[in-house]
């Protein structure tokens, strides 16, 4: 039945089916993404050629995406693919998906050493599928960017994403917690993080999407220390931060000033950014 079906009954099934999860304008987009990943077809060659038959190779992968879709798995995962600071990158559940907040952090870190005569040594904590050093290499191409993670399959997707852009991003497996995995590091004109901050009581206020498939061990902190995080890399940083060395932290929008209050009696200066959407997000620290 599904393999016979023509292209624009199969296309306007796919947006009204998931049209049970979410908006028409997102469906849409999202509809307009899988038709194109999974079959080679955009809306306009729906719109030139309505009656053509899809395959049934194609319509299986299309189908197979509905359900998924369905149950809340985000595209980005479907698709094995995210976009980055205009970068396509491979995605999967062993990493975050890669947010706009965390390009309005690069891009900062980006126009603040663009000014600079120096090649920065730089530490990205916490890499996930390698969105930030990737990013940094791209537009800062003669800086030395080291970026860490305690997750083994994180490691292995940002190394195929670096791969990619052939940036050459030094990867190393480290649990930053442990403070004794810090004198291995080096030291650094900067570091920029996007570490995990979500008390695990607020889970209940996130939605399916995140919760069901997004790795908890990049999301949640305990309830007992949120900053967790950010109080060792305020420590990491007296040591391992080279003088007028910077920090670009993201944060959660209620724990910015506490975020920021850390760093206040051991650096010079301590900036609270907010995002595109007016939200107090973004520390930003010089030692």
């Amino acid at each position: 039945m599904f393999a016979l079906m023509m292209l624009k009954e199969l296309y306007r099934n796919f947006l009204v089916q998931l049209q049970k999860v979410y908006s028409l304008s997102e469906a849409t987009i999202i509809t307009d993404w899988v038709f194109e990943k999974m079959a080679s077809l955009k809306r306009s060659d729906i719109l030139k050629n309505p009656a053509k038959e899809i395959s049934p190779a194609a319509n299986g992968l299309i189908q197979n995406a509905l359900k998924d879709l369905l149950r809340h798995k985000p595209v980005q995962y479907v698709l094995g693919e995210a976009w980055f600071y205009s970068m396509k990158l491979k995605v999967n559940e062993f990493v975050l998906v890669p947010r706009p907040e965390t390009e309005e952090l690069v891009e900062q870190l980006i126009k603040d050493r663009k000014s600079k005569l120096t090649d920065p040594a730089i530490l990205d904590i916490g890499t996930g599928s390698g969105c930030i050093p990737i990013a940094i290499k791209k537009h800062l191409p003669a800086s030395k960017v080291t970026s860490i993670d305690i997750s083994k399959e994180a490691l292995a997707l940002a190394k195929e994403n670096d791969a990619l852009y052939n940036t050459h991003i030094s990867f190393l497996e480290v649990d930053f917690l442990d403070e004794t995995n810090w004198p291995k590091l080096g030291a650094f004109d900067v570091i920029i993080s996007n570490p995990p901050y979500i008390p695990v009581n607020e889970k209940e206020k996130l939605e399916k999407h995140v919760t069901d498939f997004e790795p908890h061990l990049a999301l949640f902190v305990p309830d007992s220390s949120p900053l967790i995080f950010y109080e060792k890399i305020a420590a990491f940083g007296r040591d391992h931060l080279l003088p007028n060395g910077k920090v670009y932290l993201e944060t959660h929008e209620e724990y910015a000033k506490q975020t920021a209050a850390l760093f206040q009696h051991h650096y010079q200066t301590v900036v609270i950014k907010k995002d595109m959407y007016g939200r107090e997000r973004m520390v930003i620290v010089t030692a």
